[in-house]
């Protein structure tokens, strides 16, 4: 096994961290060759990816070669290891914050996000945004963190969207949800599907002052004015689009871009734990 590196990075993990995601990675196969590259530099390159925004070829040589990062991303990818790493550390991370491990409520909403040339399946066209490429659709609890993450074209209703966001959670999964707040685009027919099928209540945020304004019951409010429990979803987009990989759709696969939110987040909430 090669040393790794002796320079750092702003976002190469902690000790602390590292001692928080070690036992979540599958342990190294008992046959074949020894591990070439330290795992923990194998999970530093990820992280490096998806904050720096560089492609994979682009890899800085201190890192093990791109092709060996690329691999083993993919097959973190098609396993589930990103995904259940993920989930664990949300876990930990609400149990850090005195909460209960499982939420029993959460917000929904997309985001679209601007198509490059990379090409690919699952593409569209966002008329009400003006904007071609993907939706990611996205459920956090209610403070913040991703519950469920799903990428699709953007020219589908949000409402289909949402359904396949859905049924991306196994039966026991979420088992102590009851309430998903949501704005005016996921009522009615996402609603009575939710609760028919799944159980969970969907409540429709709206602009308080804005509700009684259009009454006649206030006057008419002035200035920018957050949606309640909604802000808690954009400011979750927001720390996505701190890790510049994400600020654009640059992947060919919508499950790598769905894995791309996992590894962000993750690294999110790394921090959080380790604080």
């Amino acid at each position: 096994m090669r040393n790794p590196r002796q320079h750092r990075y702003p976002k190469d993990l902690s000790d602390a961290e590292w001692v928080a995601l070690e036992p979540l990675l599958p342990p190294p196969t008992s046959n074949g060759r020894p591990l070439k590259w330290p795992r923990r530099l194998m999970v530093e390159a990820v992280f490096y990816l998806v904050r720096s925004g560089c492609a994979s070829r682009m890899l800085p040589s201190s890192f093990p070669p791109w092709p060996t990062v690329f691999t083993q991303f993919r097959s973190w990818r098609i396993d589930g290891t990103l995904r259940r790493m993920h989930d664990r550390l949300r876990a930990l991370a609400r149990e850090a914050a005195g909460r209960n491990a499982e939420p029993s409520a959460a917000i929904i909403d997309s985001q679209t996000a601007r198509a490059t040339g990379v090409g690919g399946p699952a593409r569209g066209y966002d008329a009400a945004k003006r904007t071609a490429g993907r939706k990611r659709y996205i459920l956090v609890h209610s403070a913040g963190l991703v519950l469920l993450a799903h990428v699709h074209a953007a020219n589908l209703h949000d409402r289909l969207d949402a359904q396949a966001l859905i049924g991306q959670a196994s039966p026991g999964e979420l088992p102590r949800l009851e309430l998903v707040w949501a704005d005016g685009a996921y009522a009615g027919t996402f609603a009575r599907w939710l609760e028919a099928g799944r159980g969970w209540r969907v409540e429709v945020s709206k602009h308080r002052d804005r509700h009684l304004w259009r009454y006649g019951l206030a006057g008419k409010p002035e200035g920018f004015q957050g949606i309640p429990r909604q802000w808690v979803v954009e400011r979750t987009f927001a720390w996505l689009s701190r890790s510049r990989r994400l600020a654009r759709d640059y992947e060919r696969l919508p499950a790598t871009a769905e894995a791309m939110i996992h590894a962000a987040m993750s690294r999110i909430m790394l921090q959080l734990i380790a604080a």
